[in-house]
């Protein structure tokens, strides 16, 4: 696993060693991953480079500040945060940086999710994190999301993207039976 002092270790793929990571994939603590692995599993099968962080907004600040302050110096396009309970990891590393912050809120034992939820998408006004659904769903539909963004300028990821959402459309059947 690669690892930046000042960022900490890689939990995940750094996809392409000649194309650096497009798409920032942070959450607040390790057992975040077994949420975020869905974003990373749409990524790697999109193509799409990212880099993959634990990034806490409570008990590292000072390492979430530099990720978001360097971020788009070091050639992200695109950051995905996601946090549970308190969550304020998108909305603080979105108010650090102008890239577009998409946050998933991670499924809390206390409240399911909804307490991380509103605090993503409750943010005040000038400082705006896109929000996903609650848990893996969320997870998934952010990395798609980032994709979308990043095809506006990428003709190639845009016909992944594409044949994708045909493969999606050809896997829903006609006979509820099937």
């Amino acid at each position: 696993m690669a690892s930046n002092p000042q960022i900490g270790p890689q939990i995940g793929p750094q996809i392409g060693p000649q194309i650096g990571p497009q798409i920032g994939l942070i959450m607040g603590s390790r057992s975040d991953w077994e949420t975020m692995i869905e974003a990373a599993k749409i990524l790697d099968h999109l193509d799409v480079p990212y880099e993959a962080k634990v990034v806490s907004a409570h008990r590292t600040p000072d390492k979430m500040s530099l990720y978001a302050k360097e971020a788009k110096g070091r050639g992200l396009k695109v950051i995905i945060a996601g946090a549970g309970g308190a969550a304020h990891l998108p909305g603080m590393v979105a108010a650090m940086t102008t890239l577009p912050v998409l946050g998933v809120p991670v499924r809390s034992a206390a409240l399911s999710g909804q307490d991380s939820l509103l605090s993503i998408v409750q943010m005040p006004k000038g400082i705006p994190v896109g929000t996903l659904a609650i848990g893996p769903a969320g997870a998934a539909n952010a990395a798609l999301l980032a994709a979308s963004i990043l095809a506006l300028n990428d003709d190639a990821l845009s016909a992944r993207l594409t044949a994708w959402r045909e493969a999606q459309t050809e896997a829903v059947g006609d006979d509820p039976r099937e």
